[in-house]
């Protein structure tokens, strides 16, 4: 018993592949060893591979083909026309500034006359490009993207979200997770802000107003002309395109009519030069043709109305003749009514002569202070 109790308890036999406890237990240190060793190297990969992570993205940063497209010709290009870009749409912005050239009224333009002329006569390219390209995709996206229903299904949705959180919040934890992300203060628009928006809008109110009145009125007949066309080609389309069908083709005219121009400007104002002399030689043989069709026709009314004349004043001496003849007048009463052949046309020299000089008269100072004279009774 003593020797039992001083030997040491045998364990039972874990390893099926010994045959003895002894060599069980003499192993026994080298397996929690060698267990300890293999689990260390299994859990070495999980616990190294953000590691890895890091050396590789670093690699695939340091690569060749990646430093090429960072630094390469092509990234170069795409920051400077993104540079370019961004400093088009700054002077776009700058140029909104009132112009020194007055309506024929005497009235002075709005900056919006600025704003429009350096867009649309593409001085700064990109900038014109990108919102000729913006109005497209706006015009094509209320064309065939239902916005209006998205906008009101992202509402509910949105709605629908903040209520149910709140309610969920509320009764599991007795506070709403919409209130907890309410901010401290509402947002409110300045004054500031408001009164420059609301002068930024009457601006461009009254440009749309000005140019009207300045079409209307003809101050540039040829503008005016242009209008007309515009308007009677628009009444005729109307019947057969669509809305969004005219909204894109009357954008794209008035963004590349202007590019147009530009670009042939000395071909097209030497044309316009030519039709314009060949419109001024027209109007003045019309105005030649005029003149002479009205000297004509002048000169013929003239001889007309003196040869009525002429048949009036015999017509009057022969009734004078035959009353005279026949004794229903005397020929000294006869004389005295002006006509016949013998009197002709009136001249110059049968009136008389105005006076060249101021006849002297009564001083009008000492008629107004004298007393006016008694009059007899006849």
């Amino acid at each position: 018993m003593a020797e039992q109790a001083g030997q040491p308890t045998p364990y039972p036999e874990l390893n099926p592949d010994s045959t003895t406890n002894a060599d069980s237990s003499g192993s026994g240190g080298n397996t929690m060893a060698e267990t300890a060793k293999n689990s260390k190297q299994h859990l070495q990969p999980h616990l190294t591979r953000p590691t890895d992570a890091q050396s590789t993205m670093n690699s695939i940063q340091n690569s060749q083909t990646v430093q090429n497209l960072r630094d390469g010709p092509a990234a170069e290009k795409a920051r400077q026309e993104a540079a370019q870009t961004k400093s088009e749409f700054g002077n776009l912005a700058s140029s909104r500034q009132t112009p020194s050239t007055q309506t024929a009224t005497g009235q002075n333009l709005t900056h919006y006359h600025s704003f429009f002329y350096n867009l649309l006569s593409w001085e700064n390219p990109r900038a014109t490009a990108i919102s000729y390209a913006s109005i497209v995709t706006f015009i094509f996206a209320t064309r065939y993207v239902p916005l209006i229903k998205y906008g009101l299904k992202l509402s509910w949705m949105v709605l629908g979200v903040m209520a149910a959180a709140e309610i969920a919040g509320k009764t599991v934890m007795d506070q709403g997770f919409s209130s907890k992300l309410r901010p401290r203060k509402y947002y409110t628009i300045p004054r500031e802000t408001l009164e420059s928006m609301m002068e930024d809008a009457t601006e461009l109110m009254n440009f749309f107003v000005i140019e009207f009145q300045r079409i209307l009125f003809a101050e540039n007949v040829y503008v005016t002309v242009a209008a007309f066309l515009t308007s009677l080609l628009t009444y005729l389309l109307i019947k057969v395109t669509p809305p969004w069908g005219l909204a894109l083709l009357f954008t794209t005219v008035i963004y590349f009519a202007p590019l147009v121009y530009i670009s042939n400007k000395e071909i097209i104002d030497e044309h316009m030069n030519n039709a314009g002399q060949i419109i001024n030689q027209q109007t003045q043989q019309v105005r030649d043709l005029a003149s002479q069709h009205t000297s004509k026709a002048m000169e013929a009314s003239n001889s007309v109305i003196k040869q009525y004349g002429a048949r009036a004043q015999e017509a009057l001496g022969s009734a004078k003749q035959m009353a005279v003849e026949k004794g229903a007048v005397k020929q000294e009463t006869a004389d005295k009514v002006p006509g016949g052949k013998s009197e002709g046309a009136v001249k110059g020299d049968s009136f008389p002569e105005a006076p060249k000089t101021e006849p002297a008269g009564p001083d009008t100072h000492a008629a107004e202070h004298a007393s006016p004279e008694a009059v007899p009774a006849q």
